[in-house]
């Protein structure tokens, strides 16, 4: 009997140990989208689009049933960051219709923000009313909007809250108070914490500064969801035990933020953007809302132009016209390895449909080499668009990226991009890599191109004397004292630079010297001499313009960027043609 009370007495005591089982969640999220009902009008990538959106959140629920689905703000029309605006009527209406889409995709979870105030306070309060989505706000008191709301997926209690800048009140007008934003979400964590909550995801209409502000003063909150302003690069982040995300600008893609929760913490996350291509149907409950155009922009069809009848009506239609001939001219280096003008190709047509593309290879053809010396060329590849373009209606939309030259227009390297320089000494076999330690690519890169015998230019600018970079003054310092290793110990340098590129964040830089002199490589850095090492260093980023990387000048003549690493084989294949 004892023995019994005592396997009893153990059992009970060992009940608190067992720990809970891991929960994986799903967060979907949008953002920034200001009514983009279609894809966009882009050449490249024109994803987007409600009706995608709605089957990849179909899908992903079917997979997962418990998802949840929130939107950061910025969802209605109109404003200065909507990019398709027309009027206030056919703006209001495509605001309805998102609104709508959104019930149908069933929404968790809406915040708002400056820009439902496009239409004034009256017509917000209206859809509001209307609407069948929960529009949240912790620092907005109005009937129809909450500060939070609670969801409970797999035993776990979620708090949403939103929360909208103070800057928010002039175009509110009075007709809402806007209180203080940090009192509260204070507020708010403090109520969804009694209330047994154990994870909490802010959507934010703050800006960066004051999101950091609040991460910092207000713990417990486990992700914020941000505004993500004009085509700004998705890069999730993490601040403390806070995960901050960026929605998609114009609702191109869907935000999926998957999380593992473990003992009430995250212990895994990954955040990724899915794109809306043309690959995903529509969803056919979004199209039986869905008018067939608001604009002409709304009509495409390869190779003709597209205008919209009746738009936003149900009736409304595109009828498509064949577009009058435009000639293109494009003069290709014929020695340039990594010279692609496809893409400036695409985004020409998308302006012009009717453009006839034709080829010139330099040196190879003589007209190539009449036309750069008649027009004065100094690099390729050149975009030459014949002078009957002025007759076309997208004209005066491109005409400030074209210079006219003769009986052409050429497109600035702006927007075509330049591959190959033709007033530059060719310098078979070297190469010159523009890079930021502080990227976080560049371990990779730099292992990449160990055996080229690269020369690294540093990403800083001069202004006035002084020296920026994108980190400010501690990123400076770096390039000044790595420039000293240079200068003192050559056969070091690279062994350093890779060294602090793989440890940037500590400020132990003296651990990646190896044998040098720390005291002689602090009075390089910190005198004029380090400063003049910069200032050389810099100087070839300065003549051609370069300002972000990495970037890549091959045989002082062709330069050309990448977004991800290429490896010792890609190199190969470029000196070896």
């Amino acid at each position: 009997m004892m023995l019994k009370k005592i396997a009893a007495a153990i059992f009970i005591l060992n009940i608190p140990c067992v720990a809970l089982a891991a929960q994986d969640i799903t967060v979907l999220y949008s953002g920034d989208t200001h009514a983009m009902l279609y894809p966009c009008n882009c050449p490249v990538e024109p994803d987007g689009g409600i009706a995608r959106r709605a089957v990849l959140v179909k899908s992903i629920r079917q997979e997962t049933p418990d998802v949840l689905l929130v939107d950061s703000g910025a969802f209605l029309a109109a404003g200065l960051m909507d990019e398709y605006t027309q009027n206030t009527e056919l703006d209001m209406q495509r605001s309805l219709l998102n609104l709508k889409a959104m019930e149908l995709m069933r929404y968790d979870a809406v915040n708002i923000s400056a820009d439902e105030f496009n239409f004034g306070g009256k017509f917000l309060r209206e859809i509001m009313a209307k609407s069948k989505l929960h529009f949240i706000s912790a620092n907005i008191k109005s009937p129809g909007i909450s500060p939070y709301v609670v969801k409970e997926i797999k035993g776990i209690k979620i708090g949403i809250i939103g929360v909208i800048s103070p800057y928010a009140r002039q175009k509110a007008g009075g007709a809402f108070d806007i209180a203080d934003p940090k009192q509260a979400v204070q507020k708010a964590v403090n109520e969804l914490k009694a209330k047994g909550v154990k994870f909490i995801l802010l959507l934010s209409r703050l800006g960066e500064n004051q999101d950091l502000k609040i991460i910092r003063d207000i713990p417990g909150i486990d992700v914020v969801i941000t505004s993500q302003g004009r085509m700004q690069e998705h890069i999730p982040a993490k601040v403390g035990n806070t995960i901050i995300l960026k929605p998609s600008w114009q609702g191109r893609r869907l935000g999926k933020l998957s999380l593992t929760i473990e003992d009430n913490r995250i212990t895994k996350y990954k955040a990724d953007e899915l794109r809306l291509s043309d690959k995903i149907k529509d969803d056919p409950d979004i199209l039986k809302i869905l008018p067939r155009c608001f604009s002409d922009a709304n009509c495409k069809k390869d190779r003709f132009f597209g205008a919209c009848m009746d738009p936003g009506l149900m009736q409304a239609r595109c009828i498509f016209n064949k577009p009058r001939k435009v000639s293109l001219l494009v003069i290709v280096p014929q020695a340039c390895n990594t010279c692609d003008p496809q893409r400036t190709i695409r985004n020409l047509t998308a302006y012009f449909p009717g453009a006839r593309v034709s080829y010139l290879y330099y040196p190879r053809q003589s007209r190539a080499k009449k036309i750069i010396k008649d027009l004065d060329l100094k690099f390729l590849p050149v975009y030459l668009l014949g002078r009957e373009i002025e007759k076309e209606d997208n004209f005066d939309d491109l005409k400030g990226n074209l210079v006219l030259k003769g009986d052409f227009y050429m497109v600035s390297p702006q927007l075509g991009g330049i591959g190959y320089f033709l007033d530059r000494k060719n310098e078979k076999g070297k190469l010159d890599v523009s890079l930021s330690l502080y990227d976080k690519k560049t371990p990779g890169l730099l292992e990449a191109i160990t055996g080229f015998q690269p020369v690294i230019h540093f990403l800083a600018v001069e202004k006035n004397g002084s020296f920026d970079a994108g980190q400010g003054k501690a990123e400076v310092e770096e390039y000044m004292r790595s420039l000293c290793v240079k200068k003192y110990y050559p056969e070091s340098f690279f062994d350093y630079i890779s060294c602090r590129s793989r440890n940037i964040g500590s400020s132990w830089w003296q651990d990646c010297l190896g044998g040098a002199d720390a005291a002689k490589i602090m009075t390089c850095a910190r005198g004029p001499e380090g400063a003049g090492l910069l200032r050389e260093n810099i100087s070839l980023n300065k003549e051609l313009s370069i300002m972000s990387g990495p970037t890549y000048l091959v045989d002082n003549r062709q330069i050309f960027s990448t977004e991800g690493v290429p490896n010792k084989e890609d190199f190969k294949k470029i000196f070896n043609r």
